[in-house]
């Protein structure tokens, strides 16, 4: 049973550091791409697109149609809880990418996660 509670506390504290790395990736997308500053706005953005893109990608099981699938809807709630147009939502994806690779990056480089957690290779 420890290691189950354990196991758990783990989950949970992955879940909300990711949480608040993909929510400051998407704030810096959106304060950069619209002029919106609302990180509490960019947390739920992050929670509601983050639970969009598991259902579709479980629900398409199809490789990459299923993960292209998924990124477009991930891009339909950033594009629904944004000002602008799509091209607004893809800019404010691709700063939020950015903003979270150099994020985690910096925490792998001192020790705070896995160097693998950042899907970049270290050498």
């Amino acid at each position: 049973m420890l290691q189950t509670d354990a196991s758990l506390v783990d989950s949970l504290v992955v879940f909300v550091v990711s949480l608040l790395v993909g929510a400051l990736g998407i704030y810096v997308g959106a304060r950069v791409i619209a002029g919106v500053e609302d990180y509490t706005y960019a947390i739920v953005t992050a929670l509601v697109g983050s639970v969009v893109y598991a259902v579709v990608a479980f629900l398409v099981p199809f490789g990459w149609l299923g993960l292209v699938l998924a990124l477009v809807a991930y891009l339909a709630v950033i594009n629904w809880r944004y000002p602008g147009d799509l091209g607004s939502a893809v800019g404010i994806t691709l700063v939020a990418w950015l903003t979270v690779v150099v994020v985690m990056w910096l925490l792998a480089l001192v020790g705070v996660v896995a160097p693998e957690a950042t899907g970049i290779p270290f050498v």
